[in-house]
């Protein structure tokens, strides 16, 4: 089985375990299989609106097995990361919701919500409501020479719906105000997974997400190994044209690969299929599973890419055959 060899799977979220209100199909099934087969869950979350009680909650209502223990998130180390900078009790204004709060005051910080209140930090994460007055309260304590944390900076977030505006475009409205950037404490930067490490003490863990300017490049960052799933943001094309630091270990439909052999791949070879190159663009010969299809596409352009990136009109050859 793929889990074979790691101890911990640090799982995102949203387009990887559920989408909104509704899971992923068959990834609660192939979770509560991995657990059953001995690896660790951790659930690794860019969002910091709820609480790691609440998400837990609603991953036990989908069917995937969690407890607050088994959730990580970008609120968690936000204050871990604004708690190391700062003394103990220190003010710390927050623009975002209870799982930002909680996180704040768990790290011995005191949570405040006015500039008035002198906040040492200010610290902003996504929050269903999240207000003009609040964002204005955060733009102020900025200009006044608080540190600025961002949870993430996502610019959108896969539902139901489609993409809606993320973290990063909130982020926007306080930066821009202010001239000042954020600190990031989600993915892709360090502190999300050095978080995410110290609460789970994974010796060998397998990074799972379907974005590759988050969890992808989060992994890449940290030097260990990744599953990219195609049940939430990035497509085919997005793969085959991802620079070197976007590239994951493997590639999967979705969760059920887990608990299936990991195809070997060589050579532009995968399954039944063959992918080389023909008057400067990709092409893709053979047949099986779309999976395997791609997988062969994917070893072919990044070893032609090297360290760049193929051109997208390179590649739409191939997506026909995908399809």
């Amino acid at each position: 089985m793929l889990i074979d060899g790691y101890d911990t799977l640090l799982l995102d979220l949203d387009g990887v375990v559920y989408l909104g209100s509704h899971a992923v199909p068959g990834a609660p099934a192939a979770l509560e299989k991995a657990q059953r087969h001995g690896v660790r869950l951790a659930y690794v979350t860019n969002n910091a609106s709820r609480t790691p009680a609440a998400i837990a909650a609603h991953l036990r209502e989908l069917g995937a097995p969690a407890t607050a223990a088994d959730v990580v998130t970008s609120a968690q180390a936000a204050a871990r990361l604004i708690a190391e900078r700062v003394p103990p009790g220190a003010n710390v204004l927050v623009v975002g919701g209870s799982g930002l709060r909680l996180a704040v005051r768990d790290q011995g910080l005191r949570p405040v919500s006015t500039a008035a209140e002198s906040p040492v930090a200010v610290v902003q994460g996504i929050a269903p409501g999240l207000s003009y007055g609040l964002l204005s309260e955060g733009a102020l304590a900025v200009r006044q020479g608080a540190l600025f944390v961002a949870s993430n900076g996502d610019s959108t977030m896969p539902t139901q719906r489609g993409e809606l505006p993320g973290n990063g475009a909130m982020v926007r409205v306080i930066a821009t105000a202010t001239g000042v950037e954020p600190v990031y404490a989600g993915k892709p930067d360090p502190p999300l997974h050095r978080e995410s490490m110290i609460r789970t003490r994974a010796r060998r863990p397998l990074v799972v997400g379907d974005r590759l300017d988050t969890d992808i490049e989060g992994a890449a960052n940290a030097g260990v190994e990744s599953l990219l799933v195609l049940t939430g943001v990035a497509t085919p094309v997005d793969v085959l044209t991802a620079e070197p630091r976007h590239r994951p270990t493997y590639v999967a439909e979705d969760l059920g690969a887990l608990l299936q052999p990991y195809p070997e791949v060589r050579d532009g070879a995968c399954g039944g299929w063959r992918a080389g190159w023909q008057d400067g663009a990709l092409r893709l010969d053979g047949d099986g599973e779309r999976i395997d299809g791609l997988r062969a596409a994917c070893d072919a352009a990044w070893a032609a890419a090297g360290e760049g990136q193929i051109d997208e009109d390179a590649v739409k050859p191939v997506l026909d055959r995908l399809k």
